[in-house]
């Protein structure tokens, strides 16, 4: 039982760091962990299309659609059609949301994604099958999410979604 315990104990740990990083990352920026991955995609890119943005970041494009919708409302991105295809819109960043970025503390999937690949490749192996195998023994493999640390849901769409 102490095992079980010991795990249980670092899934709330990883749980809970990522909930209080999104709260920190909230707090300092007034945007959510996908907001802020969407923005730097875009910062990177310089203009994207929703498809291309919602492959990148493995994520519907339902999904990457409803983040747009907040970050316009924020004034931080500009859709506009794209000059050689009327039917794509184009998705820019305004120049309040490179300044939002400059100052944004790191994405904890960043420092994550860092530590893991300095990590060998056996150990990278076993901490992969490991939590592909937690995700199983929590009927959680079916539930559909981008590699996104988070600490709620990406929107209510997918939250319904991801119960059924």
């Amino acid at each position: 039982m102490e095992k079980v315990n010991e795990v249980l104990i670092a899934l709330r740990r990883i749980i809970r760091a990522t909930d209080l990083h999104s709260k920190y990352l909230a707090k300092h920026t007034g945007l959510t962990t996908p907001q802020i991955l969407l923005l730097q995609i875009l910062r990177d890119k310089g203009e994207g299309s929703v498809g291309s943005l919602a492959k990148e970041m493995s994520l519907s494009q339902a999904t990457v659609t409803s983040i747009l919708d907040r970050l316009e409302k924020k004034d931080l991105i500009v859709r506009e059609r794209s000059s050689t295809d009327r039917r794509v819109v184009m998705i820019r960043l305004n120049d309040s949301a490179l300044v939002i970025l400059k100052d944004a503390p790191l994405p904890l999937q960043e420092k994550f994604t860092r530590e893991f690949n300095d990590l060998r490749e056996w150990e990278q192996l076993m901490i992969t099958s490991s939590l592909v195998r937690i995700a199983q023994m929590m009927d959680a493999e079916h539930i559909d999410v981008g590699p996104v640390l988070d600490g709620g849901t990406l929107d209510r769409k997918t939250a319904q979604e991801d119960k059924h």
